[in-house]
């Protein structure tokens, strides 16, 4: 990244969090958990989903960011969940950096995630200033708005702490969410295997597939003090899009179901979070009429209401936080190397396919550097509160929950967005047609994140 850029960008945000040597709170003896949200919604014209659709044209609903602060287990943890598609690279870490400078905690500790929307913003700092170094057409973002976004953000969670409250007991509820999820992956009628199933997908052939590899629980941690109720997280593993690409900026049904469950329980802060749905779409049950984004917004919103009325409360006797680090390499197939992503970077005639170059040499950057990624833990002991990188396939979150037997495992996807998709290796057997771009990753991950997910979630 460019030196001059990210002085600028840490100085507008020491100038709203405060400087780092100033005490943010008093040492807190007991468990308390502080809540907080931010809007964080582009401006008009900013572009979407990296420049791979139409920019924003409308503000549908805002874009939100929510999160807690959980202090009194050693330095703070914090949650955040972004309405945006992804954040990645020098992104990902000026957020981390920004909001621990605030809280008082070190960046590993903040647990960040995107929830995946595709009429939002990806935020990658490297790529973009390869784009205007090269004076390419395509655009990924806005710096000068990443920079206001995570100072806001930051900002907010500092404040937040002045109001936390004690924690004595978490609460960990699920429930089925019907008609929602399907993998990519199924069979059609001839037997033949099939990857073609989208977020919207029109063809009742397509529709009338297996659902396929899922998990179907959505899973809810709440935070107490007694028998208040503070917080309740909830995720599911789909991607979060019922139709997109018109330039309409939206939470699309997880933000609509979340702000539903909000009203409901106006004494208690909702968060979500996307599991991980890098394989998982609402194609089989969604054609893509508009019609249908309050049809799986309601679905969603069952069942986290289902989920809060399963909760179960347990007394809070010990919480520990650890991260395992995750090397992924960078992908060498055709196509891929620098010296062809340089030249799609400054030769493709399609804008969006220099974005797609750039996003490319940005994660290749990071591993040159041998940079890992953080694969975070919050444990109960009982329970344990995970975040995966990028676009997981939903295997490994079934894993995770593997690694655990008998305990509640939550899974956040969409952490380090950097690798794009994180298959499994049949999917590369198979020629799984969703690996042709956005997956900057070698055959090979699947055994790396299983053996980083083993570590990370061991008692």
């Amino acid at each position: 990244m460019n030196p001059t850029r990210r002085d600028a960008m840490g100085a507008a945000i020491a100038l709203t969090v405060g400087s780092p040597f100033a005490p943010v709170r008093a040492a807190e003896p007991k468990l308390t958990l502080a809540t907080f949200d931010a809007e964080v919604t582009i401006p008009i014209g900013h572009p979407c989903m990296g420049g791979g659709i139409a920019p924003a044209k409308e503000i549908v609903d805002p874009l939100l960011a929510h999160g807690f602060v959980l202090s009194g287990a050693g330095k703070p943890v914090v949650f955040v969940a972004l309405d945006w598609c992804e954040i990645r690279n020098g992104a990902y870490d000026l957020f981390r950096e920004a909001i621990a400078l605030a809280v008082d905690t070190d960046p590993v500790r903040v647990m960040l995630c995107a929830l995946h929307q595709h009429d939002a913003p990806i935020m990658d700092l490297e790529a973009q200033e390869l784009l205007e170094k090269h004076k390419a057409k395509g655009a990924i973002c806005d710096l000068a708005f990443l920079t206001k976004a995570g100072a806001r953000v930051a900002s907010a969670a500092k404040v937040c702490l002045k109001n936390a409250r004690p924690v004595t007991h978490i609460g960990t509820g699920e429930a089925k969410v019907e008609k929602v999820a399907s993998n990519r992956r199924y069979l059609d009628e001839s037997g033949k295997v099939q990857y073609n199933r989208m977020s919207a997908s029109r063809d009742p052939k397509v529709r009338a597939g297996e659902e396929g590899t899922i998990d179907p629980l959505l899973k809810t941690l709440s935070f107490w003090n007694g028998d208040t109720p503070l917080c309740g997280l909830s995720a599911y593993a789909t991607h979060p899009m019922s139709y997109y690409g018109k330039g309409g900026v939206t939470a699309d049904f997880v933000g609509m179901a979340r702000k539903r469950r909000q009203a409901d329980t106006p004494g208690v802060f909702q968060m979500y979070a996307s599991g991980c749905g890098g394989n998982v779409t609402a194609g089989k049950y969604n054609d893509g009429d508009p019609a249908n984004r309050e049809v799986l917004g309601d679905r969603i919103h069952s069942a986290m209401a289902a989920a809060w009325k399963a909760t179960k409360k347990t007394a809070v006797k010990e919480v520990t936080f650890r991260s395992t680090p995750i090397s992924l390499e960078a992908r060498t197939s055709e196509g891929f190397s620098e010296k062809a992503l340089m030249k799609r970077l400054t030769d493709d005639p399609k804008p969006f396919g220099q974005c797609l170059a750039a996003l490319g040499l940005s994660w290749k950057k990071r591993c040159d550097a041998g940079k890992p990624i953080d694969l975070p833990v919050l444990d109960f002991g009982s329970a344990a509160l995970a975040l995966l990188p990028a676009e997981s396939y939903v295997e490994f979150q079934l894993a995770a929950q593997k690694a655990r037997p008998g305990d509640f495992v939550l899974v956040a996807g969409y952490g380090e967005c950097g690798p794009g998709y994180i298959p499994i290796e049949r999917a590369w057997k198979e020629n799984d047609s969703n690996l042709g771009d956005w997956c900057w990753v070698n055959p090979g991950s699947e055994k790396r994140m299983n053996e980083a997910i083993a570590k990370a979630l061991k008692k």
